[in-house]
């Protein structure tokens, strides 16, 4: 299956709550936006807002919690593609504009990165395909499961298993590095990541419609894998999104 490999990083975001929940949501698409989209490093930057509704939408799977806990429910995910390895210290002064905003909107922050041959973007669709519902679904590695072997069974096994329903109009994949808090450890934000509530892949999926979307997550398909996820995964975390947004495509400001 053809796809681009991409260097990457997932930021899992949640809005303070001593505000409302939409004036953090308006201040990341507005003000905070610009701070990240003028760096110069990146390929792409979108910013993916959850619903505030999300209970999980994976089908129960026994042994796997597929539904989502509340009190650590996401409000958002700034999905980030760098142009390549020299991004990391091109976009040092940008990161620090963003470091010193990032307690005016947010109360926590957790950055997973992603190598090139972990994080690919697969063709499912023509360009320029209309998508009108995504969701990004979460994946936590069973103890004693070992990285290579999960890692194996994300990239190689589920995706295409994915892509060949037929049914996905976007895939995107990425199995995390370990995650380390010293590399988005913002000042006055949470960073509270116990190994318990750690993720170590992703993949976000798109769809013509939210129809599409229904009858994916209640396909055959989908109930037949669920004994192979339960093998690797002790979580799978189906989130809707509300709304994609696009500021940088192609290394270029989009708008």
């Amino acid at each position: 299956m053809s796809s681009e490999k991409h260097l990457s990083s997932s930021i899992l975001l949640w809005m303070r709550t001593d505000t409302t929940r939409q004036a953090g949501m308006n201040r990341w698409k507005g003000p905070h936006s610009k701070i990240i989209a003028a760096n110069k490093g990146l390929w792409e930057y979108r910013q993916i807002h959850l619903n505030e509704k999300n209970t999980g939408m994976w089908p129960t799977i026994s042994s796997v919690e597929t539904t989502i806990p509340q009190d650590r429910k996401i409000d958002g995910i700034a999905d980030v593609t760098l142009k390549g390895f020299l991004s990391l210290l091109s976009g040092r002064e940008q990161n620090k504009l963003a470091y010193k905003d990032e307690v005016n909107l947010f109360k926590r922050t957790i950055l997973y990165a992603a190598f090139p041959n972990n994080s690919r973007w697969y063709y499912v669709a023509d360009a320029g395909t209309t998508i009108e519902a995504r969701s990004i679904v979460l994946f936590r590695k069973k103890d004693g499961v070992k990285e290579d072997d999960f890692k194996k069974f994300i990239m190689e096994e589920l995706t295409p298993m994915l892509a060949n329903t037929g049914l996905l109009k976007e895939l995107r994949s990425k199995t995390y590095n370990p995650w380390k808090e010293s590399q988005w450890d913002t000042p006055n934000v949470l960073h509270d990541n116990a190994k318990e509530v750690q993720f170590q892949a992703s993949i976000i999926i798109g769809f013509s419609d939210k129809n599409g979307m229904a009858q994916f997550f209640k396909s055959e398909a989908l109930k037949n894998l669920s004994e192979r996820i339960s093998l690797f995964c002790t979580a799978v975390h189906a989130y809707e999104i509300e709304e994609t947004l696009t500021f940088v495509k192609e290394g270029k400001l989009f708008y």
